[in-house]
C-alpha cells in the first residue's frame, strides 16, 4: 500500500478542521496551522471572565445529511441543546415577527399606517418601479415604499454599508421569497386544510452547550489525539512551487521564528486574497491584481453584562433603528444558558465595519459606552443596568460581492488549477463564498475525497439551494446542497463606485 499524502491544512476553522478530522480518520498525516490562538475562525466561542461569546450567531441546522453526521461524529449528543428559534425586526419601540408576517407588520404599524402602507403596496403593484434591476427597485415592487423603507432599507445598509439603490437584485428572491400581502391575508382568515406542501421555518435547531467553539475546540483535541497536528499563533507565510505544484510551506509563529514544512498537499481556507501572496515563486501580476481587488466586511460585537430580567426570548433581534448604528443584538442566554451566568445574560451588540475605520479604530472602551447608550435609546436595557462590557472585532467577516468579485476569483482559480493544483481552497473565505458552515465543512470533506480517492468532485458547486437556508419541507432532508454558479448564501452582488 503506497504511503498517504502529507497534507498540510492552513486555518483551524471549520472547514480547515473537518479537511483534518477526515483526513486522520484516514491515518493520512496532516498538520494544522492557526495564525490566530483560539480554533473556530468565525464559528469560535470567545471567552471572556467565564461569559462566552458567539461571534455572529451559529444555529446547527443543515440540509446536509453528510454534515449533520459529521457534527454528532465529533461532538457527543449530551453536548448538544435543542433551541428554539426566535427573531425578530425592532422599529419604532415596537418588534416584528422575522421573516416577516403581514398580519403581524401591519398590526404592529397601527390602522393609519398600515392603511398607508397598503395603499402604497397597492400602488407600487399597480405602478411598479420601471427599474427593477437594483435591489431597492425589486423591493418596492413588492412592498410598496413604505413598507421597504420600515423593514428593508435601514438594515441592509447597516450590513453592507452601502445604499441599497446601489445592490443589483439578483439575490433578493432567496431571502425575501416573494412574499405576499394578499396571499397572506387569504391564509391568515380561511381554514387550513392539507398544509403538506407548505414550507415552513425551522422552530428549533441544536446547539453545543458552550456556544460553537466547543465543536471545534472537539475537533482539534480529536485530529491530534489520532495522531494530527494543530498548531496555534503560527502564519503559513509562503507556499512554495516546483514542477508545477506546491511542495511545501514557511510557517512563522508568534515569535517569528520560521520553518519549513513539506506538503504534498495543501488545504486552504485562508482568504483566497491573502493566499495568492503566499505563492513562492509570486503568482503573475495580473493574478496578484485580482487577489487585491477582492473587498471584505468586517464586523466587531460589544457584549454588556446585564441582569436577565433585561434579556429577551430572541436568539437576536434586528435593529431597524437609523438612529443607532448596531445592526443586530444577540442575547447569548437564549442561545444556551451555559454561555452565561445565574441570574445575569448578556448582549451582543453586533456593528457591520470595514476594518480601520473610525468604529474599528474606537478604544474598547468608548465602543463599550457606545453600547450602553444605543441599547438605552432603544429601550432594551436602562444605563445603570449595564455590569461590565467586551469587545470582540472580527475581520473579513464576509466576503463582498462586487461587480468584479467572481471576475477576480476565477482568474485565481484558473492560475491555481494550472500552476498548484494540490493547493486547495475551501471554506467561506478560502473561496470568497458567503456560505454557512455547514457548506464551508462540505467543501472539505469533498476535497479530503479527492486527494485521497481520487475523486472529481467540483467543490465549486457547493452551494445553498435556491430556497431560504432555514426553510423546511418534506423533501428538504434528502437533497445534497450542490447546486449551480450562484453567491452561495443571501449576499448581494454590490456595484462598487470606481473612483474618478
Amino acid at each position: 500500500m503506497p504511503d498517504l499524502p502529507q497534507t498540510v491544512v492552513i486555518g483551524a476553522g471549520p472547514a480547515g478542521l473537518t479537511a483534518a478530522y477526515q483526513l486522520i480518520k484516514r491515518d493520512a498525516p496532516v498538520s494544522v496551522f492557526e495564525a490566530d490562538d483560539i480554533v473556530g475562525g468565525i464559528s469560535r466561542t470567545v471567552e471572556r471572565d467565564g461569559w462566552r461569546f458567539d461571534i455572529g450567531g451559529h444555529r446547527f441546522f443543515s440540509k446536509v445529511p453528510q454534515v449533520e453526521a459529521l457534527w454528532r461524529e465529533i461532538l457527543p449528543e449530551q453536548n448538544f441543546l435543542l433551541r428554539p428559534r426566535m427573531s425578530r425586526i425592532y422599529y419604532r419601540g415596537k418588534l416584528y415577527d422575522y421573516p416577516l408576517k403581514p398580519i403581524n407588520a401591519l398590526r404592529n404599524l397601527g390602522v393609519g399606517p398600515a392603511l398607508l402602507a397598503l395603499g402604497s403596496y397597492t400602488w407600487a403593484r399597480v405602478r411598479p418601479p420601471k427599474d427593477q434591476t437594483n435591489y431597492e427597485g425589486w423591493l418596492v415592487a413588492r412592498f410598496g415604499w413604505r413598507l421597504y423603507r420600515t423593514f428593508f432599507k435601514t438594515y441592509t445598509e447597516k450590513l453592507w454599508g452601502m445604499p441599497v439603490s446601489d445592490m443589483p437584485a439578483d439575490w433578493a428572491a432567496q431571502r425575501i421569497k416573494n412574499l405576499s400581502l394578499s396571499a397572506a391575508v387569504i391564509n391568515a382568515i380561511r381554514p387550513r386544510r392539507n398544509q403538506k406542501q407548505i414550507t415552513s421555518l425551522i422552530e428549533e435547531f441544536h446547539y453545543p452547550k458552550y456556544g460553537p467553539g466547543q465543536m471545534w475546540e472537539t475537533a482539534a483535541d480529536k485530529v491530534e489525539k489520532m495522531g494530527g497536528t494543530v498548531t496555534l499563533n503560527t502564519e503559513v507565510t509562503a507556499i512554495h512551487r516546483s514542477g508545477g505544484r506546491a511542495v511545501a510551506v514557511t510557517v512563522t509563529d508568534g515569535d517569528g521564528q520560521s520553518r519549513r514544512v513539506a506538503a504534498d498537499h495543501v488545504i486552504s481556507s485562508m482568504p483566497i486574497s491573502t493566499l495568492v501572496k503566499t505563492m513562492d515563486p509570486p503568482a503573475p501580476a495580473n493574478v496578484r491584481a485580482a487577489a487585491d481587488d477582492l473587498r471584505y466586511r468586517d464586523f466587531l460585537t460589544v457584549a454588556l453584562v446585564i441582569p436577565a430580567e433585561f434579556g429577551f426570548p430572541d436568539n437576536w433581534i434586528y435593529i431597524h433603528d437609523p438612529g443607532v448604528k448596531v445592526g443586530r443584538i444577540q442575547n447569548f442566554g437564549s442561545w444556551s444558558p451555559y454561555l452565561v451566568k445565574e441570574g445575569r445574560t448578556c448582549l451582543g451588540l453586533e456593528f457591520f465595519v470595514f476594518e480601520g475605520d473610525d468604529m474599528w479604530t474606537k478604544p474598547d472602551d468608548e465602543l463599550i459606552e457606545q453600547g450602553i447608550r444605543e441599547l438605552e435609546h432603544i429601550g432594551l436595557a436602562p444605563r445603570g443596568t449595564v455590569q461590565a462590557g467586551y469587545v470582540v472585532r472580527m475581520p473579513k467577516a464576509y466576503p463582498t460581492y462586487d461587480q468584479y468579485y467572481q471576475r477576480n476569483v476565477d482568474i485565481i482559480r484558473g492560475w491555481l488549477s494550472t500552476h498548484a493544483p494540490n493547493v486547495h481552497p475551501v471554506g467561506r473565505n478560502g473561496m470568497h463564498r458567503y456560505n454557512n458552515s455547514d457548506h464551508s465543512m462540505l467543501t472539505a470533506a469533498l476535497t479530503v475525497e479527492n486527494i485521497l480517492d481520487g475523486a472529481d468532485h467540483d467543490v465549486w458547486t457547493v452551494n445553498v439551494e435556491q430556497d431560504y437556508h432555514e426553510e423546511k419541507t418534506e423533501t428538504t432532508s434528502s437533497r445534497i446542497a450542490i447546486g449551480g454558479h450562484g453567491t452561495g448564501r443571501d449576499a448581494p452582488i454590490i456595484n462598487r463606485r470606481i473612483p474618478q
